[in-house]
This record gives C-alpha cells, structure tokens and sequence, in this order.
C-alpha cells in the first residue's frame, strides 16, 4: 500500500522501444527525487495497453488500467502502438489518444528547448535564445470523438472538426496560466493563437473565444498567426516565440517541426494534461525497427518524467517534486552539454544504456556541486 508521501504513478511501457526506455527512466526520475526528496518517494505500477495488449487481452487500453491509471497521481506512457497490429478497420491502436479522451486531457503540453550540445539546424547563438511551448488542444479539432467520420462507397471520405466553448476557454485558460508563470521566470510574456481563421469559421470562433480569455491577463502580450505562415516562421525564427496555442492536428504537425528544431523526437517530451489527470510521454514512436538493439534514445522519455515531476511539485506542493524535475533537466543538459553523447538517429554510437549512464552521473555531479 502506498505511503501518504509516496506518488503513485500510472505506468505504460506500450510497445517497442517503450519497455527498453522506460525502466532507465524511471531510475531517473527516483534517483532525481531520491536527492531532493526529504522522504517524499515515488512507486510505479505496470499497466497492460498497447497494441501488444491488444494482441494478447483483445483491449488496447484494459478496463483495470484505466481504473487504476485514474486513481493514480500521475500516468507515465513509453510509446504506443505496432504497424503490423490493426483494428479490423484498418486504423492504428493508440491507446494514449484513448487516455487524452477517457480524461478529458485538453492541454497538449509540447516544450520546445534546444539541449546544449544536440546538434540542430539553429545556429548556437539562436539555439539558446529558442525556448517555447506549444500547447495543443488534445481532444476535439479533427481527433474529436463527438466528430463525423463518413465515407461514401469508394468517391468520397469527410471529417467534421469539433471546436466547443467549453473545452476552448479551459485551453485558453491554461496557456494564458502558463505563459504568466513563464513571464515570473524571465521569459517574454507572450502568447499566439494558431489558426486559420481567414478560411474556416470554427477557426474565427477558436480566435474569438481565444481574445475574450485573454482580456483578463493584460500583464501579456496576446497575438495570433495563421498555421501556414507560423510554420514559416518557426523554421526561420524560433527564438522569437514564447507560448503557442492551436488547435489538435494543427498541433500535431506543428509539434514535430518543433522537434525537428531540437535534433528530432528523440529529444521530445511532452504532457497531457486535464482537470484531474495528467499524462506525460515521449513524443516519438515506439519504433519496431530497431526494438531490442539497445540503440533506442531515452531522452524525450527522461524528460517527460522531469516536466511530470515538476507537475507533480506544483499539484501536490511539494517543492522536492519541482526540484528533482528541475535537477533531472540540467542533469540531461549536463550530459550532452560536451557533445560527446550522440545517438544513434544522429549517426553516433550512443544507445539507451550509454545515455541513461552519462545522465545519471550528471544527476551525482549536479546534486555534489549544489549541496
């Protein structure tokens, strides 16, 4: 039975490459704690959910898991899904959008940090001016559930896009939230609405409902962009943005160049988060091809679990929480910061162990320097 200071936290390994990341991770995250933590623990349970679940229970997502994911503090996702494993319609098992949908998880919390010594297509100068977050909106836009899927005989397919009220103003709430708390630590203050509102009215209503929320938060600055000309931008001056705030596909596409900023999805972490649940998870795939290599890179993994352990600090008060979170973010910085880690999906030779490794001796060196 858990402690009344330990965190209790949801645990999917999924699929692929996701049972090979998730246990150095999770070292990570209890090792950061472990330092800071003044008692305060951590424990993991294993759930079933994934294609492979889905293969061997017929659930992609059990019963049993949600029920406990529920209750738990915080829900940790490896990766989901196999290509070769479909429903009978054809279409992809992906139980993490499942979760997103069984917890109305509305906030997509997709950071975009360029870590020192990961090679990226930014100069060095305008790679460490580049720290932005894109949140994207996780349950309506072209995924919602309440949408139209229709296809007419073999001439014609049509989706219907879902912008509710309801979920919009607690979107807009939380990034407005977000980019404060952002201003407190230096950053600019300054949030953009992502849109195409010059085309589709959902879009002009998703604005409109952007700008009545943001009238009670005059200390920031408030503009928008349409989609097109943001991923102009974001390719050619990153370092001008400080919170992003879209819709759900435009923030699936969107979300990727970001990574592609920061050296690829392998360096990606991300969150999704409601009004009583939170899932934090890399933003890669599980990755078949090269499962059970050891070349699989754990970083957007090691990260989520520090953007968990900093939500864990603010939504439980516990300031031990929000400083492992933080100690395991310079530690990750720490260990490529001399460029000599390089994955595999760079052309190095650094794998899931090597990694692990050299981050876990920056936690030691890291917490030495600052006790």
């Amino acid at each position: 039975m858990a402690k009344s200071n330990d965190l209790r936290i949801a645990l999917f390994e999924g699929d692929g490459i996701g049972h090979e990341i998730t246990a150095p991770a999770c070292r990570l995250v209890e090792k950061a704690l472990e330092l800071t933590g003044g008692g305060l623990s951590i424990s993991f349970e294993s759930l079933p959910g994934g294609a492979g679940a889905y293969r061997d229970e017929g659930e992609a997502l059990p019963k049993r898991a949600i029920d406990i994911a529920r209750r738990a503090d915080a829900i940790f996702l490896a990766a989901m899904g196999l290509p070769d494993i479909r429903y009978p319609d054809g279409t992809e098992i992906t139980p993490q959008i499942d979760l997103r949908f069984e917890f109305g998880l509305y906030a997509g919390v997709r950071p975009v940090r360029i870590i020192p010594g990961v090679p990226t297509p930014l100069s060095a100068e305008r790679a460490q001016e580049t720290d932005f977050v894109l949140i994207r909106e996780s349950i309506e836009g072209l995924f919602a559930p309440a949408g139209t899927s229709q296809q007419i005989g073999d001439r014609e397919a049509r989706e219907t896009l879902v912008i509710t009220r309801a979920v919009s103003e607690k979107l807009f709430d939380f990034t407005l939230n977000l980019a404060r708390d952002r201003k407190k630590s230096g950053r600019p203050g300054r949030v953009t609405c992502i849109d195409k509102a010059n085309v589709f009215p959902a879009f002009a209503f998703f604005r409109k409902i952007f700008y009545e929320r943001a009238a009670a938060f005059p200390e920031l600055a408030c503009d928008h962009a349409y989609v097109d000309a943001m991923a102009m931008r974001m390719v050619k001056q990153p370092w001008e943005f400080d919170v992003m705030v879209t819709e759900n596909m435009f923030g699936d596409i969107l979300s990727d160049l970001g990574a592609g900023l920061m050296g690829g999805l392998g360096f990606a972490p991300s969150a999704d988060i409601g009004d009583e649940q939170a899932v934090f998870q890399p933003c890669h795939g599980s990755a078949p091809d090269i499962a059970g290599r050891g070349w699989a890179n754990p970083t957007a993994m090691i990260l989520s679990g520090a953007m968990m352990l900093q939500w864990l600090g603010r939504e439980k008060g516990e300031p031990a929480a929000l400083s492992a979170g933080q100690l395991l973010q310079d530690a990750v910085d720490g260990a490529f910061a001399s460029g000599g880690l390089l994955p595999y999906e760079l052309g190095g030779k650094d794998g899931t162990g090597q990694i692990a490794e050299a981050v876990g001796e920056a936690l030691d060196s890291l917490w030495r320097e600052r006790s």
